[in-house]
């Protein structure tokens, strides 16, 4: 008979803020030929020889921001959403949760179902959007460690839940009583990617960044585009809390130096909207169901800061879903129509793993 049970997987934080820990989380992150795409060789000379020995401290100091008496935020946040699901679809469904980077770790998780007796589990990546950098890497890496640790075990991957109804409907609820103050401008910022990671999803090679308005030009690579999706989960949310066009713009955060990135960027954004006259305004952060240190310290910390200095009179941070009801409400939602067979987002391993670039 089979047994089935959740895997939720999200990103990772370090151990602890110390900068050995930071560099050994960054030493695996950074290491990940999904993030830095670049040749083995080149991108353990840049890991090893630049990176690795400047930022851990930097990245520490940032962590010391945000970071609580029990932990990182990300880590604390998933465990109660990983509970809170459990509770919620009874004790017939376990919930799992892993990090793709840091602890808990796949491998270990993995090994855990397996010593459990559980035979089927839904992958639920917790990114609404696809990127090589993000959902990919999450997915494979499951994958990977599966036909290693638990061959036998039968898996099903959600794919990118950016348009999804229900979705939207919670990013509304959540947003909605932070919509309702008086502002002059809403800023929905992303996570941001190398506009070459852009072109490398298209498999197509003839459409991403070639074809006039290519992000909202109908076409099947939109299912590997991660600009074309965030512009998506924008609009089906604006049109929900009927936001009118001149009132809200998209920008994208947390880049890397070397190499042309989405735009246009947040923390310019920041400084310019107030020279427009926004000078209240309200930060949104989709790409991310759960704060973490892109949301705590970038954007309420060093954005807030950019954007007062700038001229700016009021600045509000709309929090992730995190654990709230609308959020683990989705979840279940999703997890029940794949224990009833019946679920839209779900597919086999075989082809999920074939949306791999």
């Amino acid at each position: 008979m089979s047994k089935r049970a959740v895997l939720l997987v999200n990103l990772g934080s370090p151990d602890s803020t110390s900068v050995p820990d930071v560099r050994r989380y960054l030493r695996e992150f950074l290491g990940d030929e999904r993030v830095l795409d670049l040749p083995a060789a080149f991108r353990w000379m840049l890991l090893e020889g630049i990176i690795l020995r400047t930022r851990p401290k930097k990245s520490a100091h940032a962590y010391e921001e945000i970071w609580t008496k029990d932990g990182s935020p990300l880590v604390l946040t998933s465990k109660r959403v990983a509970q809170k699901l459990a509770s919620a679809l009874g004790p017939t469904t376990p919930v799992y949760l892993a990090m793709r980077y840091g602890s808990p770790s796949v491998a270990s998780v993995i090994e855990a179902m397996a010593k459990n007796g559980i035979t089927e589990v839904l992958l639920f990546p917790q990114y609404p959007h696809y990127a090589m950098s993000s959902w990919e890497t999450v997915v494979v890496k499951v994958f990977e460690q599966a036909a290693k640790l638990a061959p036998k075990l039968k898996i099903d991957s959600v794919h990118p839940f950016y348009a999804d109804a229900d979705y939207i409907e919670a990013l509304y609820q959540v947003s909605a009583p932070y919509f309702a103050q008086p502002h002059d401008h809403i800023l929905f910022s992303y996570h941001g990617i190398p506009v070459r990671h852009l072109r490398k999803a298209d498999s197509s090679k003839a459409h991403c960044t070639l074809v006039p308005d290519c992000c909202t030009t109908c076409s099947p690579v939109h299912s590997t585009c991660y600009k074309a999706q965030v512009l998506a989960t924008t609009r089906a949310l604006v049109r929900r809390a009927a936001i009118p066009a001149e009132r809200h713009s998209v920008s994208f955060q947390s880049r890397l130096a070397g190499e042309p990135w989405l735009t246009p960027y947040t923390d310019f954004e920041l400084k310019r909207l107030p020279q427009e006259g926004r000078k209240r305004i309200i930060v949104m952060t989709p790409a991310f169901v759960a704060d973490c240190l892109e949301t705590l310290e970038e954007i309420a910390g060093e954005g807030k800061e950019d954007f007062l200095a700038a001229g700016g009179e009021h600045f509000q941070h709309v929090p992730c879903l995190n654990d709230q009801a609308p959020y683990i409400d989705f979840l279940a939602g999703r997890v029940r129509a794949w224990l009833d067979r019946a679920s839209p987002t779900a597919t086999h391993v075989r082809q999920a793993a074939a949306i791999a670039v």
